[in-house]
């Protein structure tokens, strides 16, 4: 056994004694795409009245889950910080310290069997399934398999536990016949359970300042504003929150008022000011193709003098992946952008699908190999008062673009992500998924 399995399964045993000390109700968030922004949206409405713990930056899988339910941050490679986690679970276990009422938690999946093991041990109250797409198909095969290993997640739950699904992915809607939980459905279709309509985007001069939308639930109907929030497809957040609410009886205004304070997370799509009077959409977290349409499809909605899309690859997407990255090319030009610069062996398919448009000429189109070469194209692409919008997988470390871009790189600590000393002193390395395919 190697040392990573006794790690995981010590941590395991250390949850599993924490859990049955306190008994605290679990939420467990899967899906493809939104899982981040659905647990803001969650742990923002539950805290109003409960004591809530939520899961910290990507601590989603076998071993951040059971640190989330100790309260501790990883040891990483120290021995000591290891043993500080050991002192830190010892305390939460035999003395009377406060522990949350609530864990709100995200359940990510990399590959085959990680759910079984997951839900193997947490006893999750409220299961969400958000939406399913592609991501990690590499290691899945097809989006069926995707979904039928993410379902296992709403099967776990017990009869008196509450499934809440996606009422816009046929998918997800199939996890309701494999669960004993009832369903509670949320989003835009007018079978939706807890549904939204009449959706407004608020505008300043140019660019989206928030929307709003009637929240319509049992035949009541209230308005709720969401005045930190760009983009439409954060919506289904807000609802999975009244969802969570509704199912633990909070009053429905209450959820509303609630989620006025709801926003994305940093690397999120979230708007930022730029020098020279730049507006940024920083979505460079994560990227997958639902999530990069979403993004386009965002930057579509705005107006701006001109408008640039920084696009790094989509990793994990198998076999598929450069005929995945072509099919982007409608979104691309649905969104209006003007210039397009595409980074990354995978992004080749992209900018060859727009060169083959009458949309773009190869003035208007630049491909970059790496994020490191992309840095100094950057500086010399973006114009003052662009509206430009970055995205990449987390590993493509895109979030260098947009802290070239920042009024003050000082700042890039509190507004950006992937901001910790060790992932700043790590250098760009090619992903894996280039090499093999080389070999291939």
């Amino acid at each position: 056994m190697n040392k990573r399995k006794i790690l995981e399964k010590t941590l395991r045993f250390m949850a599993v004694t924490v859990l049955k000390r306190h008994k605290p109700l679990i939420v467990g968030i899967t899906g493809s795409v939104g899982k981040s922004s659905t647990k803001e949206a969650v742990a923002l409405v539950l805290s109003r009245l409960y004591e809530v713990r939520k899961t910290d930056g990507n601590y989603n899988n076998e071993i951040g889950i059971p640190l989330t339910i100790i309260g501790a941050k990883s040891g990483e490679s120290s021995i000591i910080g290891w043993f500080f986690v050991c002192i830190k679970w010892v305390a939460v276990v035999l003395l009377p310290v406060r522990y949350p009422d609530i864990l709100v938690l995200e359940v990510g999946i990399d590959r085959p069997g990680d759910m079984e093991y997951l839900t193997g041990f947490l006893p999750v109250k409220i299961g969400i399934a958000t939406q399913i797409s592609g991501s990690h198909m590499a290691y899945f095969g097809s989006i069926a398999n995707i979904a039928k290993e993410k379902s296992r997640l709403i099967a776990a739950l017990p009869e008196d536990g509450t499934a809440i699904l996606n009422a816009d992915d046929k998918r997800v809607m199939k996890m309701s016949e494999k669960t004993k939980a009832s369903v509670l459905t949320y989003g835009f279709s007018e079978h939706a359970i807890v549904r939204a309509d009449h959706i407004i985007s608020h505008r300043g001069a140019k660019l989206v300042e928030g929307f709003s939308f009637k929240l319509n639930y049992d035949g009541k109907s209230i308005p709720v504003r969401l005045p930190k929030i760009v983009a439409r497809h954060y919506i289904p957040a807000a609802l999975v929150a009244a969802a969570v609410g509704l199912a633990l009886k909070m009053n429905l205004v209450e959820i509303a008022e609630s989620l006025e304070r709801f926003e994305s997370l940093p690397g999120r799509l979230r708007l930022l000011p730029g020098r020279d009077g730049i507006s940024m959409l920083d979505d460079t977290y994560n990227a997958s193709p639902a999530s990069a349409e979403a993004a386009l499809e965002a930057m579509g909605s705005m107006m701006a003098p001109r408008k640039v899309a920084i696009l790094g690859d989509m990793l994990e997407l198998g076999l598929e992946a450069d005929a995945l990255h072509a099919a982007l090319a409608s979104a691309v030009i649905a969104s209006g952008a003007n210039v397009v610069m595409t980074v990354g062996k995978h992004m080749r398919a992209l900018h060859e699908a727009l060169l083959a448009t009458e949309e773009y000429s190869r003035k208007q189109l630049l491909w970059m190999p790496d994020p490191v070469a992309a840095v100094d194209a950057v500086l010399k692409l973006v114009r003052p008062d662009d509206l430009v919008l970055i995205k990449g997988s987390r590993s493509m470390r895109m979030e260098l673009l947009v802290e070239q871009l920042l009024v003050d790189v000082r700042d890039a600590k509190d507004l950006l992500c992937c901001q910790t000393d060790a992932w700043k002193k790590r250098p760009f390395v090619s992903p894996a998924e280039w090499m093999d395919e080389e070999t291939t």
